[in-house]
């Protein structure tokens, strides 16, 4: 859905670095997939086609916070950061 978004905070060898993957169109979603190490975060569309991946050494991944748009919620508009709501 539109204005989801998941976080990701990796350790990049002492220094942590944010990133956000965020569903830009409407009916699209974030999906989140652990595999053999390596976390991937991917934008999909309705038909489960993936528009763009994030991927992630699990080991380096500190955090990874899922944002879903509940009912009532305004979804986020894109390049907005979650303190502009």
């Amino acid at each position: 859905m539109k204005g989801d978004w998941v976080e990701i905070v990796i350790d990049a060898g002492g220094v942590t670095r944010t990133y956000e993957v965020v569903a830009t169109r409407a009916g699209r979603r974030v999906d989140i997939t652990n595999r053999r190490g390596v976390v991937e975060v991917s934008e999909v569309t309705r038909t489960g086609t993936p528009v763009r991946t994030a991927r992630f050494m699990a080991s380096r991944v500190l955090a990874l916070v899922e944002h879903p748009v509940g009912d009532g919620e305004r979804p986020r508009l894109e390049g907005e950061s979650p303190t502009d709501q």
